[in-house]
């Protein structure tokens, strides 16, 4: 029978390469290879709890810029956001802070806690910790 078993990676398509590498090794992934960016192949990184990023490029539209989040009163189709999970919110809140990436938003209730920031190209990443194995929304 067929079964999805986990996420193996997550997709990212940039403008620029280095700029997106240098945002994504500040949160601590390592670059592992790059297949080849400039054809439209990934740079593959990964972090040291095995989080796996294709970083994909380069981008065709100059001028592009992910609107998904930020169109009030509108719901565009489309991938939103990732969300990592974090042991510390204020381990993650300070480093944002240290490293000048504002947090466009903060939720918390029932335990769960999450912040949101912007990488180069405006995608959304959230980071949640929780009490648990699984946030109480889940249970």
């Amino acid at each position: 029978m067929f079964e999805v078993q986990k996420i193996d990676h997550i997709g990212i398509r940039v403008r620029d390469k280095d700029r997106s590498v240098a945002f994504y090794q500040s949160l601590g992934f390592t670059m592992i290879r790059d297949i080849g960016f400039e054809q439209g192949h990934p740079v593959i990184m990964k972090n040291a709890n095995n989080v796996v990023l294709n970083i994909l490029g380069p981008s065709s539209e100059a001028h592009d810029e992910n609107i998904l989040m930020d169109v009030d009163d509108k719901r565009y189709a489309g991938y939103t956001h990732i969300a990592l999970r974090v042991n510390s919110i204020k381990a993650a809140e300070d480093l944002f802070d240290e490293l000048d990436y504002p947090i466009t938003e903060r939720m918390s209730f029932n335990g769960f806690h999450g912040i949101f920031i912007r990488d180069p190209d405006r995608n959304v990443i959230e980071f949640d910790s929780f009490e648990g194995d699984e946030p109480k929304t889940r249970q």
